[in-house]
């Protein structure tokens, strides 16, 4: 599909937290919208907006292709130094679950919203931290039993509070990462912590869905940068994804760093935005959600080999009292 002429407005919605701002990317009106994406942007769950290349550029190329995109403005947890915890004071902002349920309530509005695409054409998404933000998003729709997105698309994912053991692959690219560039454990651990909040409550599983009941879930595409400390929590997610019976696709992305969306003008960027571009206007790519936790009947065999397998039982039966006899 060539590109289109993007329209893009902003939009105030009565969020779940109060008034909470998208940004809705639509091809021009004599153009065709094949798929809808509500998208939400990383940053450590603290930084970021819907200006940064993570949110707009990607909108606007994925809007180029006919997909109509809803970017996120979702509330930001307090602004601190994760590098240096000890060292700095987390100050303004909110905690969990606020940027979760105002995902998820994006999600819903978009696919109600009349933007000219079907609302089983909608799929949900995010990079980095927004990556958490969609995928725990799809937990808590999956739960409240109504209609699920397309599919679920995440670039480089924190999908653990703990960042699972690195292969020795990985763990090699990580050494020579440099500083800046670089996620420590416990660096992650003091993000999360900042993102959850103090709380003597259970962590939620919507907070940080690795490690959970995935079952049921929408196809997800996976998208994962090469030389990333965080790319072991995305592949864990997609190897958890699979054990539990989801439909699921992972891609590294070589020679590219964390965030690597935010670098448009790179080769990785651009091949990254062509994968997401196909996994949401292709539907031979993507297969549907299976069983969830709450369902207690699998997902019934073929209806043509239902029918051969009862034909073929009559069959049988009525031959029987033939064979026995010429047996004797």
């Amino acid at each position: 599909m060539g590109r289109v002429s993007v329209v893009v407005g902003d939009r105030v919605l009565a969020g779940p937290h109060g008034d909470l701002r998208v940004r809705v990317y639509e091809p021009a009106a004599d153009a065709g919208r094949v798929a809808g994406l509500v998208w939400a942007h990383g940053g450590a769950f603290m930084h970021g907006d819907l200006d940064m290349p993570e949110a707009d550029w990607v909108a606007r190329s994925l809007a180029d292709v006919g997909v109509v995109v809803v970017s996120v403005e979702y509330r930001l947890a307090p602004e601190f130094d994760y590098r240096d915890p000890a060292g700095s004071a987390a100050v303004g902002g909110v905690r969990f679950p606020v940027a979760s349920e105002e995902v998820t309530f994006a999600y819903g509005w978009a696919r109600d919203a009349g933007l000219g695409v079907g609302p089983e054409r909608w799929s949900l998404g995010g990079a980095s931290a927004g990556g958490n933000l969609a995928a725990g998003a799809s937990l808590r729709l999956r739960d409240a039993g109504g209609p699920q997105p397309r599919s679920v698309v995440l670039a480089y994912p924190v999908a653990h509070y703990e960042l699972p053991t690195p292969s020795p692959e990985l763990a090699a690219k990580i050494a020579a990462l440099p500083p800046e560039r670089n996620f420590p454990p416990e660096a992650m651990r003091a993000m999360g912590a900042n993102y959850l909040g103090p709380s003597d409550l259970p962590v939620s599983p919507y907070a940080h869905p690795g490690g959970q009941d995935l079952r049921g879930l929408p196809p997800t595409l996976v998208v994962t940068s090469d030389h990333d400390a965080l790319r072991s929590s995305g592949e864990a997610y997609a190897a958890e994804l699979a054990a539990a019976g989801v439909d699921v696709l992972l891609v590294r992305e070589d020679s590219t760093y964390h965030g690597h969306l935010n670098e448009p003008d790179t080769a990785g960027a651009a091949r990254s935005i062509a994968r997401l571009a196909t996994w949401l206007t292709v539907d031979g790519l993507v297969g549907t959600p299976h069983e969830a936790p709450h369902q207690h009947d699998a997902t019934p065999p073929p209806a043509e080999l239902v029918e051969t397998r009862v034909s073929t039982s009559s069959t049988s039966e009525e031959d029987r009292p033939e064979t026995e006899a010429a047996a004797r």
